[in-house]
């Protein structure tokens, strides 16, 4: 099967490109390409995506283009797409980015799946390995807070089957972690799996955006979501987010039947990226 992969490079897509080895894959790039298989085209500009020959499409989500790029995927003979897209659409969240890309894959008439994954593991990579590195530290102002995060490898695994798979079309899946765990106990299992010492300095909102602000990148621009001062659209946040009870929470066990990676494998799988020096 050819198969394209849109954000071939992300850390979903750069995934799902190797767990479909045995296939004919395009990995889309917007930087030249660099290895076998890689393919240069923007999703913004969808009049040259490399969509000839396609039969199966991984879809980062791009809503302003998505109708176009459907349309052209579709017009090439791509009769499968899987959406990369958010728990925020199932929760409600969500109506103005990943929703629109769902709702384009759908309005096409092809197979479609939507893999909709909750908060990353990785996210705590991406917020406190600076300081764990640097100083041994974690500051964060809600060390009770807990919830479901999820590997990125799960999420990934999800998508190939949808990929290669029959029996996934017309499903939604959101995707969450194995267990609820708390950001200290989060913190324990990073300090278990380097084999060092990790202090949890608790701060407050105010200073953990002066931290994310000053640490740039991922950290800068989700701050104001993670701390509550705005909501998923971006407007200031009123009210302090609850999941609602009635929805399903469903782990890659649930669907496709292997068992979901806990916090503390991620911990260990990512070790080496808490120890060294970016």
């Amino acid at each position: 099967m050819k198969i394209l992969v849109t954000g071939a490079r992300g850390n979903i897509g750069s995934l799902v490109r190797q767990g479909l080895a045995g296939h004919e894959v395009l990995a889309l790039t917007r930087s030249t390409p660099s290895a076998p298989g890689e393919v240069q085209g923007d999703l913004t500009e969808p009049a040259g995506l490399p969509v000839a020959g396609v039969e199966a499409m991984f879809l980062f989500p791009v809503p302003e283009t998505a109708d176009e790029v459907v349309r052209l995927a579709v017009q090439a003979g791509v009769r499968r797409i899987v959406v990369l897209s958010s728990s925020a659409v199932t929760f409600g969240e969500d109506d103005s980015f990943h929703l629109p890309v769902e709702r384009a894959v759908e309005a096409s008439g092809v197979e479609w799946t939507h893999v909709r994954p909750g908060e990353f593991m990785r996210n705590k990579l991406e917020l406190w390995g600076p300081s764990i590195r640097a100083e041994g530290v974690v500051r964060d102002p809600f060390p009770d807070q807990a919830w479901y995060p999820v590997h990125e490898a799960d999420i990934a695994d999800v998508a190939v089957a949808a990929l290669t798979e029959d029996g996934h079309a017309g499903r939604a899946y959101t995707l969450n972690g194995p267990e609820l765990i708390s950001h200290r106990d989060q913190v324990a299992a990073i300090a278990a799996a380097i084999r060092r010492e990790i202090r949890f300095e608790q701060v407050t909102p105010a200073q953990a955006r002066e931290i994310y602000l000053a640490q740039g990148g991922f950290a800068a621009a989700t701050a104001d979501f993670l701390l509550g001062y705005e909501d998923y659209s971006g407007a200031e946040s009123t009210e302090e987010w609850t999941p609602d009870a009635a929805v399903e929470m469903t782990t890659m066990k649930d669907a496709i039947g292997r068992p979901a990676r806990t916090f503390a494998q991620w911990a260990s799988d990512h070790a080496h990226d808490f120890l060294r020096q970016v």
